[in-house]
């Protein structure tokens, strides 16, 4: 299944598509972007060619589902980050993530987005949400918190292992 246009109160979540690389390069320009992840901030050329990979919508085994957002403001349409969710286990797990663009950052779009995303992908029947957190990542874990996801005891790679809570059935 294809990532859907979605929205929420001032975010558009248009899918992923090569040609946001063009504006999507100075969305994610800023070094502080990487302090926690790694890496650097992509080329044009980079972002293309990731953007290519991601594009086809599944990992080359396919035993991934790749769902990738653009986040525009509304009702400019500005590009000011991105939100992703890679489903796995028949549908039933997804790994989430978000990054805005520094000066966007500090104004609520990453919880409104990460909430978004997790109501969307429990309505597609996904069970288990997590997304791996640096413990140190202080705003990160704050929208984690916000987006209705807990820390678990569980680390990976140095980052902790947040899950949303499984709701109970009766």
């Amino acid at each position: 299944m294809p990532a859907p246009e979605m929205a929420s109160p001032r975010l558009l979540f248009t899918p992923l598509s090569v040609a946001d690389a063009d504006e999507m390069v100075h969305v994610l320009s800023a070094a502080s972007l990487y302090t926690f992840t790694g890496g650097s901030p992509p080329t044009l050329n980079e972002l293309r060619a990731r953007y290519t990979r991601q594009s086809a919508g599944h990992s080359p085994d396919g035993t991934q589902t790749w769902h990738n957002w653009i986040l525009r403001t509304k009702p400019n349409t500005q590009a000011i980050g991105y939100v992703q969710a890679t489903v796995m286990d028949n549908g039933h797990r997804a790994e989430v993530a978000w990054v805005i663009g520094a000066p966007w950052q500090g104004h609520g779009y990453a919880t409104e987005a990460a909430r978004t995303l997790i109501t969307w992908l429990q309505t597609t029947g996904v069970t288990t949400i997590q997304a791996h957190i640096h413990p140190a990542h202080t705003a990160s874990a704050t929208v984690a918190r916000r987006a209705g996801l807990l820390p678990t005891d569980q680390f990976d790679d140095g980052e902790q292992l947040w899950q949303h809570p499984t709701p109970t059935t009766t």
